[in-house]
């Protein structure tokens, strides 16, 4: 069953239920289904659709085959796998953008498989010297980014400011930023955010907001209310890290992934 999404009216103070795939045309939700079904992905990464529900997500995002999508931080290629093939071989372009030593998972996933992904592009984010090349300003159709905000607001540099400023560059007029990030409740110390890996939405609106992005809605399709968020090493302590090993393996694994939210922002025209 397709969950339901939350989009903002134009008034931005009502919401309105709707399903996620009524943010594609019938042909291009055929064409994402199939791209989440290539039998090339990674056995690995099949397991976690479950709790990533690519297909739903993509759809909610509106990204269409032909489109410049910008993948921020790709970290091994998980979207990457669904994402690249599905606009590439609709005429669009893919762009892995991340510091250096963060393309190195793409980088392999591209050597693996040239034919597939050959005409993907790799750029620098966040740009931070004259050296570095970025997405061209005003070139993107959508720019995404899974479970990565919280490493902006980490460590003793957070970036997150200079991050979504970049997204918003890159980001033709009317393009979508979207977003999915470990959820963490609005009642929790801020402080959290800095360690636990969770974030509340009002951190990730306000960053988007601040740097020009209007919100356009959210979807609950990979929330999981299974999620207490209360866990000794933050949301590492759940799959895929489990990072406490075998201790409580079991109960882990029984939660889940994480609980996240997923969030809709669009660069006014």
């Amino acid at each position: 069953m397709i969950r339901a999404i939350m989009t903002v009216a134009a008034t931005g103070a009502m919401l309105v239920a709707a399903p996620a795939w009524s943010q594609l045309a019938r042909s291009d939700r055929a064409k994402l289904e199939q791209a989440v079904k290539r039998p090339a992905r990674s056995a690995t990464n099949i397991a976690r659709d479950r709790y990533r529900h690519p297909a739903a997500t993509l759809a909610f995002f509106g990204v269409r085959p032909g489109d410049t999508v910008v993948e921020i931080f790709p970290g091994g290629g998980w979207y990457s796998e669904i994402i690249a093939p599905y606009v590439l071989a609709g005429g669009g372009t893919y762009y892995a953008a991340a510091p250096d030593r963060g393309l190195a998972g793409f980088r392999k996933l591209q050597q693996a498989n040239p034919m597939v992904y050959g005409k993907a592009r790799t750029a620098s984010f966040p740009v931070r010297g004259a050296g570095e090349e970025g997405v061209a300003a005003g070139s993107a159709d959508a720019v995404l980014t899974f479970r990565n905000v919280h490493n902006w607001l980490m460590g003793d540099q957070p970036y997150a400011d200079l991050a979504f400023r970049q997204m918003y560059a890159m980001l033709k007029p009317g393009g979508v930023l979207g977003i999915e990030e470990h959820r963490l409740p609005e009642s929790a110390s801020a402080e959290r955010e800095k360690t636990s890996g969770y974030v509340k939405v009002s951190t990730v609106r306000r960053l988007a907001e601040q740097a020009g992005f209007r919100y356009v809605g959210a979807s609950e399709v990979n929330a999981n209310p299974r999620d207490t968020k209360g866990y000794p090493d933050g949301v590492w302590t759940l799959p895929p890290t489990l990072r406490m090993g075998d201790k409580d393996q079991a109960k882990y694994l029984a939660i889940g992934e994480s609980d996240r939210m997923t969030l809709k922002f669009v660069k006014p025209r």
